[in-house]
């Protein structure tokens, strides 16, 4: 059987379940590749005709709001206790450091930092819990967290759709090509995120080195 074949034979619903699903537990707060499910489906979509790009974007929405409003729940319920279990269990994702540095934004930006964070690794699983736990207004949250997930989970999939589709005939002829380049955008896409964190966290220490570090002695006048 061919690729294409084996392609034309995935139930479009597990597609849809799979990208609400993930991008739903990653909103919530686990670590989870939603970004590279939700491009890879798309791109699946694209060359593929019984899986409906409308479904497919509503899902992720759906999903990136709900696990958005759970986590919220979870935060405002936990509190600080919550956000030091996840850090034990979590450590290279809920680090005292990019706790401090989503902090800081939910500080600088407020409510925005949930629509801002929407676009950002290290703050999309952050979002939901932290704005729980800082105790934001759940209409302030609601808005940032609806406006974040359409222009970001309904803005990636028309974007990715439409670049899909413009390459539709390319990708039948080369479907295996069409996966592996899927593969790849995924894997780069992963490495971005991983040296953004790790950016961000270099960002927190020097900072935290900065605020801690004693003033120099000036030596008192004659």
């Amino acid at each position: 059987m061919h690729i294409e074949e084996w392609l034309e034979t995935v139930p479009a619903v597990s597609v849809y379940l799979l990208v609400g699903i993930v991008i739903g537990l990653e909103s919530l707060g686990i670590p989870l590749p939603g970004e590279i499910v939700l491009v890879s489906a798309t791109l699946l979509a694209a060359s593929q005709d019984h899986i409906n790009p409308y479904i497919l974007g509503t899902c992720a929405v759906a999903g990136a709001v709900i696990g958005d409003s759970i986590g919220y729940l979870i935060g405002r319920k936990g509190g600080q206790p919550l956000l030091a279990w996840l850090g034990r269990k979590f450590p290279k994702h809920f680090s005292a450091e990019h706790v401090a540095t989503a902090e800081r934004s939910f500080q600088k930006w407020g409510m925005w930092a949930v629509f801002v964070g929407r676009f950002i690794a290290l703050l999309r699983i952050f979002a939901g819990p932290l704005a729980g736990v800082l105790r934001m207004p759940y209409w302030k949250f609601l808005i940032a967290n609806v406006l974040g997930g359409v222009v970001w989970a309904g803005g990636t999939t028309a974007v990715i759709y439409s670049l899909g589709k413009v390459a539709e005939d390319w990708l039948k002829r080369f479907s295996w090509l069409g996966l592996v380049l899927a593969l790849l955008f995924g894997l780069g896409s992963m490495l971005v995120m991983k040296w953004r964190a790790k950016k961000a966290e270099a960002a927190s220490v020097t900072a935290a080195d900065a605020e801690t570090a004693e003033p120099e002695r000036v030596p008192a006048g004659d």
